[in-house]
């Protein structure tokens, strides 16, 4: 391991965001901040042993930031003790939080890397503060679907069964999502944002549910910088290759570079949309394209920070 890790957090006022620094031993190239998706917390891009896209590219140089959101992950106070959080307040408040922070400790544009619903809730952070976009270099995601187009049995069962009934029905019993004790999620979620999630991922509009801003509009605006869009062969699910792409077009993202992870574009198996960022062929595949394309896309990026 190239690398020294360490816990931060970032005071919110209301609470504590945790914050795991993955520090390179070497000098440093540039900040990335990570954000993971739904039922998750930061510790999909790492692990304490130095495995995960996170380790990795914090051995390659890169000083790495994995976010926990509000009530996840070692993020204080937690979900258990009433803690509740929505979605506009993810967008509004913990993504630009985050963005500001990671700014301040290096005074250069990071990048964003982004899994699943944490590219939706970044996307709709950009294009409604835009004045955040000069502090962001690049931005990346894997399996980041906005709607759930598909049509199948797992559906039924994941999404329309658990997801919109039976998680609500948990949130009003327990105060949050317990969606560990329940075993279909990583970590648990806050009531509220769950409820908001549940109309954009069945084809509601790209609008705030709390005061009506349009995203979707406010995305034609935007002037992206450089985006990396992953897609999981095998992913049928929470991030379907065409729902990717509906996603890229939605967002006004059509010059993003776009990748399908699967045997037929040349990598060594079909990933998933966990696999694509915990597999240990990963690291030799798309973990490395991924760090040669950051330190080639700009010069500034090559920056050695003292």
């Amino acid at each position: 391991m190239k690398h020294q890790q360490h816990s931060l957090f970032v005071d919110l006022q209301t609470y504590q965001l945790h914050v795991r620094q993955l520090t390179p031993l070497q000098p440093a190239v540039a900040p990335i901040l990570y954000l993971h998706g739904a039922v998750e917390n930061g510790r999909i891009f790492y692990s304490h042993s130095g495995k995960g896209l996170a380790s990795y590219l914090a051995d390659q140089g890169f000083v790495g930031y994995a976010a926990d959101f509000a009530g996840r992950g070692l993020s204080q106070p937690s979900l258990e003790v009433g803690l509740q959080q929505s979605q506009q307040q993810l967008i509004c408040q913990d993504i630009p939080g985050l963005i500001d922070y990671v700014y301040a400790q290096h005074q250069q544009p990071i990048i964003l890397v982004c899994h699943s619903w944490g590219g939706v809730v970044a996307t709709a952070c950009l294009a409604r503060f835009p004045h955040l976009l000069a502090k962001v270099k690049a931005k990346i995601c894997f399996g980041t679907k906005r709607v759930i187009s598909v049509r199948s049995l797992e559906r039924l069962l994941k999404i329309n069964l658990i997801w919109n009934k039976l998680a609500p029905k948990l949130g009003q019993y327990y105060g949050y999502i317990p969606a560990k004790r329940w075993r279909f999620g990583a970590d648990n979620e806050p009531q509220q944002f769950l409820r908001d999630t549940i109309g954009w991922i069945n084809g509601a509009p790209f609008v705030d549910c709390c005061d009506n801003f349009d995203y979707q509009k406010a995305c034609a605006s935007v002037k992206w910088p450089a985006i990396w869009h992953f897609a999981a062969k095998n992913d049928r699910l929470l991030g379907h290759p065409e729902d990717v792409q509906a996603f890229i077009n939605e967002a006004n993202q059509q010059q993003a570079r776009f990748s399908l992870l699967g045997k037929q574009h040349g990598y060594s198996q079909d990933y998933d949309h966990i696999s694509m960022l915990t597999h240990p062929a990963a690291v030799r595949e798309h973990f490395n394209d991924l760090a040669q394309w950051l330190k080639a896309i700009h010069p500034s990026l090559l920056k050695v920070q003292s």
